[in-house]
C-alpha cells in the first residue's frame, strides 16, 4: 500500500528537479548571449563620422540691451541748464538787436547821403534862382531908371498931367526913384487928391522897405 503512494511523490520530485535544472540552463544560456553581444559590439568597426557642414555657424543672437537705471535729476544741474538756456536766449536777442542796429545804421547812412545830395541840388537851385532874381531885378531896375530919367527931363506940369492918370503902384515906384528936387515940383503940379494919395503910399512903401532891410 505504501509503494503506490511513493511513486507519484518521486515523479513529482523528479519533475521539480528537472524544472530547476532547466531554469539554471536557461539562465546560463542567457548569460552567454549577453557576454557575446558586447564583444561583437566591441569588435565591430566604428561608425563613420558625420559630414561637417560647410555652412558657417549661425551668429549668436545679440544680447538685449540692459535697462539703465534712471536716477533722479540733480536740482543743481537743472538750475545750471536753465541758466545756460537763459544766457543763450539773451545772447541771441542781443545779436538780433546788434544786427538791427547795423541795418538801421546802413539805412541812415544811405538816407544821409540822399539828403546831402538833395541839399546840394537845392542849394544849386537856390543859387540859380537868386541869380535869375538878381538879373530880373537889375533888368527891372534898369527899366524903372529909364522911366525916371524920362520924367525928370520933362517939365513938372507935363509930368504931373501923366502922373494924375497912372496907377498908384507904378506911380509910387517912379516917384520913389526920382530925386527930391525933381519929384517935388511934379507932385505940386498934380491934382490935390492924387498928390495926397501918392504921398501916403510913398510913405508906406519906404516904411516896408526899411523894415525888410
Amino acid at each position: 500500500m505504501l509503494r503506490p503512494r511513493l511513486l507519484p511523490v518521486a515523479i513529482a520530485a523528479m519533475a521539480g528537479l528537472f524544472a530547476v535544472k532547466a531554469e539554471g540552463l536557461l539562465g546560463l544560456l542567457r548569460g552567454g548571449a549577453a557576454v557575446v553581444a558586447p564583444a561583437r559590439a566591441a569588435n565591430a568597426s566604428p561608425p563613420a563620422p558625420a559630414p561637417v557642414s560647410a555652412a558657417r555657424p549661425a551668429p549668436a543672437p545679440a544680447a538685449a540691451p540692459q535697462a539703465i537705471p534712471v536716477s533722479a535729476p540733480d536740482p543743481a544741474t537743472a538750475a545750471e541748464r536753465a541758466l545756460l538756456e537763459q544766457l543763450r536766449a539773451r545772447r541771441t536777442e542781443i545779436e538780433a538787436r546788434e544786427q538791427a542796429v547795423v541795418a538801421q545804421e546802413v539805412v541812415l547812412a544811405a538816407t544821409e547821403r540822399r539828403l546831402a545830395r538833395r541839399v546840394e541840388e537845392l542849394t544849386a537851385l537856390q543859387q540859380r534862382l537868386e541869380t535869375l532874381d538878381r538879373a530880373r531885378t537889375e533888368q527891372a531896375e534898369s527899366g524903372w531908371r529909364g522911366l525916371v530919367r524920362t520924367y525928370e527931363a520933362m517939365r513938372p506940369r507935363d509930368a504931373a498931367a501923366i502922373f494924375n492918370e497912372l496907377e498908384m503902384p507904378v506911380l509910387v515906384e517912379i516917384i520913389d526913384r526920382m530925386g527930391e528936387r525933381k519929384a517935388a515940383p511934379v507932385i505940386g503940379a498934380m491934382r490935390p487928391d492924387q498928390a495926397r494919395l501918392v504921398t501916403a503910399e510913398l510913405a508906406r512903401h519906404r516904411a516896408r522897405r526899411t523894415a525888410a532891410n
